[in-house]
């Protein structure tokens, strides 16, 4: 939300291969933004083998041209990554 006024979105990439798994997830882990998205392609997901993701959960920061920023962020390293993105 911090940085939702200056572009920033999360985006979710599942890599379940069943929809009903996949919904009851993101209910369960309460992932309350809207953007989510599944092929259903399990690991052969699009999204996956295009930027190499081995291992779940999975972190990135990619800017608008698809360019990673940062990767494998954890709790503060997310915040730490914004704050040198968008300066504040």
């Amino acid at each position: 939300e911090k940085y939702k006024d200056q572009g920033f979105e999360v985006f979710s990439v599942s890599l379940d291969s069943d929809a009903n798994r996949w919904r009851k997830a993101i209910e369960q882990d309460q992932l309350t933004w809207p953007n989510h998205v599944s092929d259903l392609q399990g690991w052969r997901n699009g999204a996956a083998r295009a930027y190499g993701i081995s291992s779940i959960p999975h972190t990135m920061l990619i800017d608008r041209d698809g360019a990673i920023l940062a990767t494998h962020l954890r709790g503060s390293g997310v915040e730490s990554a914004l704050r040198g993105v968008f300066g504040k």
